[in-house]
């Protein structure tokens, strides 16, 4: 895909039946986009990142954010700040695909 290119994420997203999703939109050295896309019951379990900060955003779907120690709800529109560091996951809770956007700085 070459960039600048308006995207709509839904048309980039994989889901798979056996595991959340993934594809990359864009990489460089500075960071990378991708898409998270988790089937009903899908979860991406609590981990870190040493050296990169990330970044969740919600474009469709419902679900709870793992946090050390909480799971917060989270919805469409919904945005979520790792630092480096920070434990972090996602889990579908929902009856629906939940489709975020996740931005890694710096690129893995």
């Amino acid at each position: 895909m070459e960039h600048p290119t308006p995207i709509q994420p839904r048309d980039l997203a994989v889901y798979s039946p056996d595991k959340m999703g993934k594809s990359t939109i864009f990489r460089s050295e500075h960071v990378m986009v991708g898409l998270n896309a988790f089937e009903p019951g899908q979860e991406h379990a609590l981990h870190a990142h040493e050296g990169m900060d990330k970044i969740y955003q919600v474009v469709e779907g419902r679900g709870h954010f793992l946090l050390e120690g909480r799971d917060v709800p989270m919805r469409a529109g919904i945005l979520l700040v790792a630092p480096d560091g920070a434990p972090h996951g996602i889990r579908n809770t929902g009856t629906e695909r939940l489709l975020v956007l996740v931005i890694l700085a710096p690129a893995p």
